[in-house]
């Protein structure tokens, strides 16, 4: 497996273990012609919108994009142009997995914990104007959106509650 194909593996076990405390269920679809990456959902009720999804488009990086206030990653303007429409059924959302640049560092673990370095974000991209780029958009993500326990429960309940992530 080439260094690329372990960080999209990465990714998907970082997300997988939030979304598993979170008691959500994931899903991969069998292509990825739509960059959707990972679909999760909750169970039944608490909202006005019954078991709610999310898709997501998962990128992971070791590159330098940790700015003061945001995380200023270059999105190929295919995965911009897949996540910017309104006129989805299920919300879509990009997740970035940021990474130490050694492999051996992204994990470590004992007998007492398991910790995955370094930390996940989330943004929409919902709405977002077009772009005459023609390679990548530097998205800026907010570095208080973190892909955590917390994050991902209220993404989940203001869509149950019909709202956008």
């Amino acid at each position: 497996m080439d260094v690329a194909q372990q960080k999209q593996e990465f990714s998907k076990a970082y997300v997988k273990a939030v979304a598993a405390v979170c008691g959500f269920a994931t899903q991969e679809p069998s292509v990825d012609d739509d960059s959707i990456d990972l679909t999760l959902s909750a169970r039944g009720g608490g909202g006005t919108i019954r078991s709610p999804k999310v898709d997501l488009q998962l990128k992971c990086t070791a590159q330098d994009v940790l700015g003061a206030q945001t995380i200023d990653f270059p999105l190929e303007v295919k995965n911009y142009n897949e996540l910017r429409p309104t006129n989805v059924l299920v919300p879509r959302i990009l997740v970035i997995v940021i990474i130490p640049n050694d492999v051996l560092r992204w994990l470590s673990h004992s007998e007492a914990e398991l910790l995955l370095r370094h930390c996940g974000y989330w943004y929409s991209l919902r709405g977002m104007a077009a772009t005459v780029n023609q390679f990548t958009v530097t998205v800026n993500v907010p570095r208080t959106q973190v892909f955590d326990v917390p994050g991902l429960a209220g993404i989940m309940q203001r869509i149950a509650n019909g709202q956008l992530p």
